[in-house]
């Protein structure tokens, strides 16, 4: 017969949580086993996906190519959500399918070459990086790693690695001259290992070696040689000091990530909230493009396409670090303004809200529907300020959050149960791999579904796949196993988020055995409980972290009041 858990916990040395004991039963909710369907299943699914396309050394099976269309950053990219897929509560698989993949696809790149090409002639990988390339790329290879620490917070070879690469972008690594300290800006929009690239990039430099049959792969960059300059992609790379302070504790990332993200704040601002994407060498906004809309990537660029304007990407990701770091939510008034900017040059079209993607010398152009809702969310879940959030009316789970679309928690937990099933059958039915196809082909298989995980268990903003940290409401422990991720058998369920707190519903699906699980207050325990209330009972936390004990079969609701931003953000378990 299996140890009863509560005897088992008693016996373990941990610290002192404050405690809520929960005996009242609770009918298994749909949404409960709905979530649990899916981290089960996309736990098979990363499982039957890494059998497929990794090979014994972890390596992809593919064809190592540089640039933009399937290179290096399209391998890793595969393996997006795996390890918050554990941190979630997914099977011990995930991460170690992951750590293989990663390890593998070190030595694979670094081994790779492309002749003729200045940053990948002698690798495309250098000290365990790219060379040199933007970070759109650059952001969704490291988009797992970024979350590794959550999985494994005192993973040695993770510190030394992330130290490292931290440190090609503070100026501090001799060898990575990226980072000019005097202007505040990262030098060029190809960046890495080896050191910015200022000089012109080449068709090749962008888009790999030629291949026969699609000329289009090269020509595509015929106007993207000038590549000098800092680009607000380049914010991306503060996730990297981010996650090197977690590691070390050393002040000096933080120092580095909030000058760099202090410069680009004012210069959104400056700029009338527009964020700008070229910043000449001299640290003057416009560059060598003479307008603010200008560069590779930029507001203008690529005119015929709504697509490859990458001005958001890097200042929701380096802004939301900011806020985490300091908890001043001043870092958001520059992605407001610039939301605010695009409805007022919106267009109604069929009934339908359209905000541009392109400025050009005529003013604003290329509408699609896109309301950045990502963005959009981020701003509001940190401030609880609307103004100019016009899209949060139409966001279904802001909309379930607010008590006005109920049905949400079922349809967007099915949705991603689909989303594995389809993928799973999806490679299990393609017989064209093994060399025969690029990098980037297996990524439409990834059954790594997390995003209604996220925002239903957590309460948070899906950290998306371009190399973001993650910011939520709660992070969960099980103090039986000794990792993160919730309990097996137990279901969480954020009914509404306030600026004082959440509604949130836990249950024991297990009818037989008692569970215990910690709740922290953040991903990072950067926000502080007050008191929790479950019925006439009343705990008064007062700290990071409570923990419930959930009788078999039982399940409650409890009011958990929540100051946000009040800690310092640290990675570790509660038992440390």
């Amino acid at each position: 017969m299996r140890t009863p858990i509560l005897v088992l916990f008693a016996a373990s040395v941990l610290p002192a949580q404050p405690t809520l004991v929960v005996n009242d039963p609770m009918p298994p909710p749909a949404w409960a086993l709905a979530e649990r369907t899916l981290l089960d299943a996309a736990s098979d699914g990363v499982v039957a996906f890494s059998d497929k396309f990794v090979d014994e050394a972890g390596y992809l099976r593919c064809v190592e190519r540089w640039g933009g269309n399937d290179g290096a950053d399209d391998a890793m990219e595969n393996f997006s959500g795996w390890t918050l897929l554990y941190a979630l509560g997914g099977r011990e698989a995930a991460l170690e399918r992951y750590k293989h993949a990663w390890e593998g696809h070190l030595q694979q790149y670094t081994k790779a070459r492309s002749p003729g090409i200045e940053m990948a002639k002698n690798g495309m990988y250098w000290r365990e990086f790219v060379t040199a390339f933007d970070w759109e790329h650059t952001g969704e290879a490291l988009g797992a790693f970024h979350l590794y620490p959550l999985a494994r917070p005192h993973d040695a070879r993770f510190k030394t690695r992330v130290q490292r690469f931290a440190d090609f972008y503070t100026g501090d690594d001799p060898d990575a001259d990226n980072y000019d300290r005097d202007k505040k800006i990262i030098k060029s929009i190809h960046n890495g290992s080896r050191g910015a690239k200022i000089t012109p990039a080449s068709e090749m430099d962008w888009g790999g070696l030629p291949v026969e049959g699609d000329p289009e792969r090269l020509t595509r960059y015929a106007t993207a040689s000038n590549i000098k300059g800092d680009h607000p992609l380049n914010l991306c790379a503060t996730a990297l000091g981010f996650n090197a302070l977690m590691a070390s504790g050393e002040k000096r990332y933080r120092d580095w990530a909030l000058e760099y993200l202090g410069a680009w704040r004012d210069r959104v601002l400056e700029n009338g909230g527009n964020i700008p994407t070229n910043i000449g060498l001299d640290g003057k906004i416009g560059g060598d493009w003479g307008k603010w809309y200008g560069g590779v990537f930029g507001w203008d660029f690529w005119p015929q396409s709504s697509g490859r304007n990458y001005f958001i990407r890097g200042p929701r990701i380096g802004f939301g670090i900011a806020l985490m770091l300091t908890g001043d939510v001043g870092y958001m008034e520059p992605l407001r303004r610039q939301i605010a900017n695009l409805y007022a040059a919106k267009k109604i079209e069929n009934g339908r809200t359209m905000l541009p993607r392109k400025h050009g010398d005529d003013g604003w152009y290329g509408y699609s529907r896109s309301e950045y809702s990502d963005v959009q969310r981020d701003i509001y879940l940190s401030t609880f300020d609307r103004t100019s959030l016009d899209g949060l009316a139409r966001d279904p789970w802001i909309r379930y959050l607010e008590a006005t679309n109920p049905g949400y928690p079922l349809e967007a937990l099915n949705s991603d149960i689909e989303g594995v099933r389809r993928r799973v059958s999806g490679l299990r039915g393609d017989k064209s791999i093994d060399g025969e196809r690029t990098s980037d082909y297996s990524q439409r298989y990834n059954p790594a579904q997390t995003d209604s995980l996220v925002k239903l268990m957590l309460g948070g903003n899906p950290p998306d796949r371009s190399g973001n940290i993650l910011h939520s409401r709660l992070l969960y422990f099980d103090p039986e196993r000794r990792r993160v991720g919730m309990p097996p058998d137990v279901g969480a369920l954020v009914e509404s988020i306030t600026a004082d707190g959440i509604r949130l519903k836990l249950v024991n699906l297990d009818q037989v055995e008692p569970r215990t699980v910690i709740v922290q207050s953040g991903a990072y325990g950067e926000h502080q409980f007050g008191s929790v209330k479950h019925g006439d009972a009343n705990v008064e936390v007062s700290g990071q972290r409570f923990q419930v004990r959930l009788a078999p079969g039982a399940g409650a609701t409890l009011q958990v009041a929540i100051s946000l931003f009040k800690n310092q953000p640290s990675v570790g378990f509660p038992w440390d």
